[in-house]
């Protein structure tokens, strides 16, 4: 019997042409390809005739294949000697469970090849215009979820006073919560804010605002999930007609 693998596939934001070669050689190369529910299905373009697709779902808020299931399947038919491409959005090393997966394989012997794809917390804000670090505006940037784990929460507190940009993946559910936790904490009402749905998609819509008002102008837009919410002063950087008036930060931006 030959010997299996797993490639972890990262697919990138959405937009399919931030797919690196590196993916599409493995697609073509995959047997088995397990896709995430966020994935660009333009993707399985690259996969061969004759490979199997399962779809593996999760998004939050809805129902979602169960990891363990997942984990199960990888297992079995690597071990089975099947060439297998399990394909992520964004990079399966941010907020993918890609390193949980990667010591699950190598604990059941099974080889494991990582592809990095373009996180969304970067390519996404760019999308707009937004760098997410630049010399006069921020050292850094921070990547954090938003996502309500119970006690394993971030720390707000140390996240305002850091000084970096922030990049916040799944935070529309708790947005109102993650912008008043941060003021709280510190950081300025009049902070610039956006959040971004469907980044590099043709459905991607963007809102423009302060860290104090961000919340209710992505209410009033109808913004929800997937997005990106970024936070510091490189989003004055952002692509809008004019930053300081509600009636031109609450204007969507159609990719």
């Amino acid at each position: 019997m030959k010997a299996g693998k797993v490639y972890l596939i990262g697919a990138g934001p959405g937009d399919v042409e931030l797919l690196t070669l590196k993916a599409v050689r493995a697609l073509k190369e995959a047997e088995i390809v397990l896709i995430d529910d966020l994935v660009n299905r333009e993707v399985l373009q690259f996969a061969g005739r004759a490979a199997r697709v399962i779809e593996v779902g999760k998004r939050g808020g809805c129902k979602s294949t169960p990891q363990a299931f997942i984990d199960r399947l990888m297992v079995r038919m690597a071990g089975a000697g099947r060439i297998v491409a399990r394909v992520k959005g964004g990079d399966p090393f941010v907020f993918g469970r890609g390193g949980e997966e990667l010591a699950l394989l190598r604990a059941a012997g099974i080889e494991v090849e990582v592809v990095n794809g373009v996180t969304a917390g970067i390519g996404v804000p760019a999308a707009i215009g937004i760098p997410v670090t630049h010399r006069e505006f921020s050292h850094g940037v921070t990547l954090v979820t938003g996502h309500s784990g119970g006690d394993a929460q971030p720390d707000w507190h140390a996240l305002a006073q850091g000084g970096t940009t922030l990049a916040i993946y799944m935070a529309m559910a708790n947005l109102e919560s993650i912008c008043a936790r941060l003021t709280a904490a510190g950081m300025p009402a009049d902070t610039p804010a956006a959040a971004i749905q469907n980044g590099t998609l043709h459905t991607q819509r963007s809102i423009v605002g302060t860290l104090a008002d961000l919340p209710r102008r992505v209410e009033r837009a109808g913004l929800a999930s997937p997005a990106i919410v970024v936070v510091g002063e490189v989003v004055r950087l952002a692509r809008v007609k004019c930053f300081g008036t509600e009636e031109a930060a609450v204007q969507e931006q159609t990719a």
